[in-house]
């Protein structure tokens, strides 16, 4: 079959400038790598970062966004011994990191400090290929479409990993602050693993879910202080993950554990929130950030996902339209996750 020689792709030319629908050439894949047909890429609050360029690395322009990509082998590059051309696999943030440094060998690849980030540091999903390294390419599970699978490449990864940090045990309270395109992921996630879930937010709607997607109780913050309620009725949660974007809702989080409790944080608002060292110290409270997952962490979430139809709120947009889908998502005006298909 003749390969394609130009592809379509979506390009931040110019920070906080909409991006540009241009066509490609298609790259061809190196020593280790694979050339991957993309057939959906799910959008993620880090494409609009890359967008906006507001994070203090910015990414070299120009750049190809998207870290949510799925899609097929097409073809392989000399040394490629893991992959075979028809495979489906999923492209995640972490396109490659070194493999030696003292992070890689403990089990912390996505810390290592010479990391290279699909759609940041090099070319991602917003395009009808892009090239991966093998090793790196996740084979999706049987039964597990391109649609329902792009969303779990960065989100589902992010909050299965976050509750995992948690340490928690079946049957533990655990909170999921911010039930958005992250958390109610997390509640499905928290669930499947056998946690008991509090679900907080100050949308009614988005509790709605929640509460459908199996957490136990719903607060809503613009009415109740879940606080002193979870201290009340069970003297507070075993652990938290707070995915929601506003800056108070981490400090909350903090007040709900019950001594020993852990508290992840996977939202990143800017700004910073106060910590009462004297309660941290007193009541033994674990602060942990979480990033997204490794590749074992990837692997586990896709056949969770799968073994236990976890499945994001997804609606669909072609590419297109990538620029409407950013706007929304500045104003937050997309529910759940959006995916792009692309053939």
């Amino acid at each position: 079959m003749m390969m394609e020689t130009l592809m379509n792709a979506a390009v931040v030319t110019r920070f906080r400038h909409p991006l540009e629908l241009r066509q490609l050439p298609v790259p061809t894949p190196g020593p280790g790598q694979v050339l991957v047909r993309v057939r959906a890429c799910g959008v993620c609050h880090t494409d609009l970062h890359a967008v906006e360029g507001d994070w203090p690395d910015k990414p070299s322009l120009p750049r190809v966004p998207g870290h949510e990509a799925v899609g097929e082998v097409v073809q392989l590059g000399p040394g490629v011994d893991y992959l075979s051309i028809g495979d489906r696999v999923g492209v995640p943030w972490l396109h490659w990191a070194c493999g030696t440094c003292e992070q890689c060998l403990s089990g912390w690849e996505t810390l290592c400090n010479q990391q290279l980030r699909s759609g940041y540091d090099v070319d991602g999903g917003f395009a009808e290929y892009l090239v991966a390294y093998g090793r790196f390419a996740t084979k999706l599970p049987d039964g597990l479409d391109y649609i329902a699978a792009a969303p779990l490449i960065c989100a589902g990864l992010t909050v299965y990993k976050g509750l995992m940090m948690a340490d928690a045990d079946p049957g533990d309270w655990v909170v999921i602050s911010g039930i958005g395109g992250l958390g109610h992921l997390a509640v499905q996630y928290g669930r499947a693993m056998g946690f008991q879930v509090v679900a907080v937010d100050i949308d009614d709607a988005k509790l709605n879910l929640a509460a459908r997607l199996g957490a136990t109780m719903t607060i809503n913050v613009r009415n109740t202080d879940p606080v002193g309620y979870l201290q009340r009725q069970i003297g507070g949660a075993h652990g938290a993950l707070v995915t929601a974007v506003s800056p108070p809702a981490f400090g909350q989080a903090v007040g709900m554990m019950r001594p020993g409790g852990t508290v992840v944080l996977n939202g990143l608002p800017p700004g910073d929130f106060p910590l009462s060292i004297y309660d941290m110290v007193m009541r033994a409270i674990t602060l942990r950030g979480s990033i997204v997952g490794t590749r074992y962490d990837l692997g586990r979430a896709l056949h969770l996902a799968a073994q236990e139809k976890i499945a994001a709120t997804v609606q669909t947009a072609r590419l297109q339209d990538i620029n409407e889908v950013m706007e929304h998502m500045q104003t937050s005006a997309l529910p759940g996750r959006t995916v792009l298909e692309l053939g």
